[in-house]
């Protein structure tokens, strides 16, 4: 079983047991939070329908801070000696996914009969 949540303006692919760098999530160390996941597929079965998702959540568990790669950035403008250098390095939350839960999917609607 899989799930796809987003957050931080991206989308990541979990699996319970997996660890995930998301975008700074302002918890501690150890705490629980709640994704809404976007698609859950649970064996040949696939939910993606909002109705299927209403219940379903993945959870996981703080275990860190990591930091991305150190960007590099230079600006130039010519004939004004104009020159600026800066850099950017992006602060992560690491997640252990422990808990995938699908929910249970509402039945259908059938269109009443007309008559």
């Amino acid at each position: 079983m899989y799930a796809v949540i987003a957050t931080g303006g991206k989308q990541e692919r979990v699996e319970v047991g997996m660890r995930v760098d998301v975008e700074l999530l302002h918890a501690d160390l150890g705490d629980v939070v709640t994704f809404d996941p976007v698609l859950v597929v649970d064996g040949a079965e696939v939910h993606a329908a909002p109705s299927a998702l209403a219940s379903a959540s993945v959870s996981g568990r703080v275990v860190g801070d990591a930091k991305g790669p150190k960007i590099t950035g230079f600006s130039y403008r010519p004939k004004a000696r104009g020159r600026r250098r800066f850099g950017h390095r992006q602060h992560y939350t690491t997640v252990e996914i422990t808990e995938i839960a699908p929910g249970t999917p509402v039945a259908a609607r059938t269109p009443a009969a007309k008559g």
